[in-house]
């Protein structure tokens, strides 16, 4: 994996791109300068464990021959203090799935993201605990 960064605009306006081509726009908070003309990095990460687990529960859905109609991911996070860094304490996912499928498909697809292949959320369960819950739209 091979990620470049520049900066594009003073003082905090950066753009980073994949080996693929693809880019994305960072900024920082405007208290500390920034022009609120991108994602900060910490809401890149939980943006990562959003889309990583949606990559996985889909998958999964899909192996079961399960048809999604519609779905979504709420993440809030918590941060606290330690020492210099503000790290994720408590992350709240909320997933919201539609199709014909039993309650149970969807919760074991998830359980299975969250504790054996999402990368990024086995990366913060390192500091974070990791709870959701499941809605289910008919």
């Amino acid at each position: 994996m091979n990620i470049k960064l520049n900066r594009i605009d003073s003082p905090y306006g950066l753009e980073a791109r994949n080996e693929s081509g693809n880019s994305i726009r960072i900024d920082a908070s405007p208290e500390i300068g920034g022009k609120n003309s991108g994602p900060r990095p910490m809401e890149l990460l939980i943006m990562g464990l959003a889309g990583c687990s949606s990559i996985d529960v889909l998958m999964i859905l899909a192996k079961y021959r399960i048809e999604v109609k519609d779905y979504s991911v709420e993440v809030d996070a918590e941060r606290e203090k330690v020492e210099e860094a503000n790290l994720f304490k408590n992350i709240h996912m909320k997933f919201k799935v539609q199709g014909e499928f039993k309650e149970e498909q969807v919760k074991r697809a998830i359980d299975l993201s969250l504790e054996k292949y999402c990368s990024v959320a086995k990366t913060l369960e390192k500091t974070a605990k990791i709870t959701y819950e499941l809605e289910l739209i008919t």
